[in-house]
């Protein structure tokens, strides 16, 4: 049996670093996104600047994992599958900074709603946030499991996002066509609304990142996920 040189075992814990601050970032964002459509729904103003104020955490640690995942390309030139999962990591952490700055942009629209009475009860809305954080937390499973299968599930799933998205949208318009004192309130429920669409299509290009690095093959702009690759 071939023994490991120190380096090796020094690479393999830098990848479990690597996997333990993903798995962090991507509990952070989830959380972030939690509260921010609590701050909504509860029209709570404290919640909300919190939620703003934390981002910073998130922006820390995209910084942290591109350090590491730069300094693995750097000094340990890794080839094959190694590559390919230090690649996928410097995405998957753009994506999930965007799905954090989502959550903020849903605080900031809950901070002027506020201000005005509520237009409608929230149902639609929760529902689509609970659906876009399921497939934030399957695709990050998939990544952590290498789990193709889940990855392609969650790349169909997204369009169940789109399907609510719509609808939200023709509510939110015959709101506002039958009352124009609502259009304000419906434009940022509206904004809400492609936020959380938006969590939803990172989501989708986490899972497909997954495809790549456990199978090298892209399934990116393909305009039907196959069930299996």
């Amino acid at each position: 049996m071939e023994r490991r040189t120190h380096t090796d075992r020094h690479f393999d814990d830098e990848l479990r670093q690597l996997h333990h601050k993903l798995l962090e970032m991507g509990g952070l964002v989830e959380k972030q996104i939690a509260n921010a459509t609590e701050a909504l729904v509860q029209r709570d103003d404290q919640l909300a600047r919190a939620t703003i104020e934390r981002d910073h955490t998130v922006n820390r640690l995209d910084v942290e994992i591109d350090d590491l995942c730069l300094r693995l390309l750097a000094l340990h030139q890794p080839a094959a599958r190694d590559l390919r999962l230090i690649t996928t990591a410097l995405k998957i952490t753009t994506d999930m900074e965007r799905i954090g700055d989502m959550a903020v942009n849903i605080c900031e629209r809950a901070l002027e709603l506020n201000q005005e009475p509520p237009l409608k009860p929230f149902i639609d809305i929760p529902r689509m946030v609970d659906i876009a954080l399921g497939m934030l937390r399957e695709c990050l499973n998939a990544f952590v499991n290498e789990d193709v299968d889940l990855a392609l599930k969650v790349c169909r799933d997204d369009d169940q996002i789109d399907s609510i998205t719509h609808q939200v949208f023709r509510e939110l318009l015959s709101y506002m066509v039958e009352d124009p004192h609502t259009i304000t309130r419906g434009i940022r429920l509206m904004f809400v609304a492609k936020y959380i669409e938006r969590i939803a299509d990172h989501a989708t290009n986490i899972a497909e990142m997954v495809v790549f690095m456990v199978r090298g093959k892209s399934i990116r702009h393909l305009d039907i996920v196959p069930p299996s690759v």
